[in-house]
């Protein structure tokens, strides 16, 4: 299976490039938009429903599509040999699923919508096509697989430098400002995902989860809605920025 690779381009061409290259840095929700408009402007789009738990692709499955989230929320999930299941990303809309699925022409994870939402299937074949004779498509591909690749590098740091308050209390801000982001309410937030789930995600024990949970509560950094566990008050996600920079500096000078 080809892979997208530079082609020769013209002035015009590179012209035309800078409009999505310029995108790449106005605010996420009005590039979200304008990378879903242009996708349904200029690829074949089957739109597919997806309720929670069921699966987008599977690992091992041949790769034939890409898939853009236009709604929900979708974790991808690597299996080990003996069945542990390691959560490996999260994805909301305007993100891309299926990259990894290139190189080898087969899919490498499990990606599993974890609520209602819905996916746009693009076959790759097209997108190669349309990437070759439109760069500001190519463009938005490839600006697609390099914020894929900082979230992924983001990701391992926290891992590496964060203590696990830290830790916690940064990924309630990544997830309060994607919904920000996405014009969505960040003052109360509802976690599509068990302790479990958390603690998997962040290289941590289930109950290190809760007890960093109850420590950011506790100083006020965030609150428990009377609606259920998973859902989390966050009066200042200014907050939990702070804390998590305080925590790392004290980290550093020890």
């Amino acid at each position: 299976m080809q892979a997208i690779s530079p082609t020769p381009m013209t002035h015009a061409a590179i012209a035309s490039c800078k409009p999505a290259i310029a995108a790449a840095h106005r605010p996420a929700g009005e590039r979200i938009a304008q990378l879903l408009a242009l996708i349904d402007s200029e690829l074949t789009v089957v739109r597919r429903v997806v309720h929670a738990g069921e699966q987008v692709y599977r690992a091992g499955e041949v790769f034939e599509a890409l898939y853009v989230v236009h709604a929900g929320l979708f974790k991808t999930v690597n299996v080990s040999a003996d069945g542990r299941e390691q959560v490996a990303g999260l994805h909301f809309k305007g993100d891309w699923l299926g990259f990894d699925g290139i190189a080898e022409g087969r899919f490498g994870c499990d990606a599993i919508a974890m609520d209602t939402g819905e996916v746009w299937v693009i076959r790759y074949d097209e997108l190669l096509e349309r990437c070759s004779r439109t760069p500001r498509m190519m463009a938005a591909v490839h600006t697609a697989m390099s914020r894929e690749l900082a979230r992924d590098r983001d990701s391992m740091l926290a891992l590496c430098t964060l203590p696990a308050d830290a830790r916690v209390a940064d990924f309630l801000r990544n997830w309060a400002d994607t919904l920000e982001q996405r014009g969505l309410r960040t003052d109360c937030i509802t976690l599509r995902m068990t302790r479990a789930e958390i603690g998997n995600f962040l290289g941590m024990k289930l109950e290190t989860v809760s007890r960093a949970l109850s420590r950011l509560a506790r100083d006020k950094v965030i609150g428990f809605s009377e609606k259920g566990r998973r859902d989390i008050e966050i009066p200042d996600v200014e907050a939990l920025r702070v804390f998590v920079e305080r925590s790392l500096a004290a980290t550093t000078l020890h």
